[in-house]
């Protein structure tokens, strides 16, 4: 049965249509405008409540279908569950008095390549930000024949590669779930795990006036966290070029079709699947409670491995949205 507690918000010019309300079928959009003002289309479950009051907790399905309007739009965009942990409804809508957190969330996310959300140390020296999207999912070229297919692309799951996630767990996973490459931006599925506090974080408050670096890798020490890129459009374009006949298969999971997205929540762990193929089983399980929230902005966060902060909002050249519907809630 469809989920119905959902509530819109929008800020001026974006809007939230409920389509078929008896399939949960919305279209969420943003339009297009310059970097000058923040906008936003979401649907959640949680605005008027506070934070220990969130809805959801452990032994939970959520299942829906999806398809973004492009597979890089400006700014962030996604659907799952979390604890809005830095504040943003402070002020927005009416919402209740927030103070920042550290992050639980099991979701998948789309982020544009502004954006660097992992606090996970690179294996090899990092390069520059903007170039660190471009390595997820290189590969050598006898490689590409074993990527992510969903079944509704093959006949089986059998043709997929078993892998090892960060935590141990056997995964039908795409390659980028190798994890010397890190789940930063492009298209992902994510999970964390944060206490309310660690004395770490004293610690890291004291280190960022003099070396931001320092923070990054104590906050990785204190969030826990797994995820895999399941589509970057930089490596989509790339490898069209140097590989035309392959252009009929999927490198990944195209956010521009639609799919069936589905997370199971446990307290041993989450498990991702698109189109019933595994794509994710991590033992990385987000502390409750969390809401559920879908969502596309213009906004951007980065940390990335070199000490660098940067936030704010992005550009819009064309009017963007994500369409969901069959959007199901269940206890497991």
């Amino acid at each position: 049965m469809a989920y119905t507690q959902l509530k819109p918000r929008h800020t001026p010019g974006a809007r939230v249509e409920e389509i078929a309300r008896e399939s949960a079928h919305y279209r969420l959009s943003i339009p297009s405008g310059f970097a000058d003002s923040y906008r936003l289309a979401q649907l959640d479950d949680y605005t008027k409540i506070s934070r220990g009051r969130f809805p959801h907790r452990a032994s939970l399905s959520l299942s829906l279908l999806a398809c973004a309007s492009s597979d890089s739009i400006a700014g962030t965009w996604g659907f799952g569950l979390w604890n809005d942990p830095f504040g943003l409804s402070l002020g927005f809508g009416g919402s209740p008095f927030r103070l920042p957190a550290l992050p639980n969330a099991a979701w998948f996310f789309g982020a544009s390549e502004e954006n660097y959300l992992s606090f996970k140390e690179p294996s090899r020296p990092p390069e520059k930000h903007r170039d660190y999207s471009e390595r997820t999912l290189s590969l050598p070229k006898r490689e590409t024949k074993r990527e992510l297919q969903t079944k509704s692309q093959f006949e089986s799951s059998s043709s997929l590669e078993n892998r090892t996630s960060s935590t141990g767990s056997v995964t039908n996973a795409p390659p980028s779930a190798q994890r010397e490459t890190i789940a930063a931006n492009g298209f992902l599925v994510q999970t964390f795990c944060a206490p309310k506090f660690h004395p770490l974080l004293a610690v890291a408050g004291l280190a960022l006036p003099f070396s931001r670096k320092m923070t990054r890798r104590l906050l990785g020490r204190v969030i826990q966290e797994d995820g895999v890129q399941l589509w970057s459009p930089a490596t989509h374009r790339r490898m069209q070029e140097q590989a035309p006949a392959l252009q009929s298969r999927s490198e990944g999971v195209n956010p521009t079709q639609w799919h069936r997205y589905r997370l199971e929540w446990r307290e041993q762990g989450v498990t991702f699947e698109v189109d019933e193929a595994l794509v994710l089983e991590s033992h990385v399980s987000p502390n409750p409670p969390l809401g559920l929230v879908i969502w596309i902005d213009n906004q951007y966060a980065a940390f990335t491995p070199e000490g660098k902060i940067g936030f704010g909002v992005l550009a819009n050249p064309e009017p963007a949205w994500l369409e969901v519907k069959e959007i199901e809630l269940k206890s497991l």
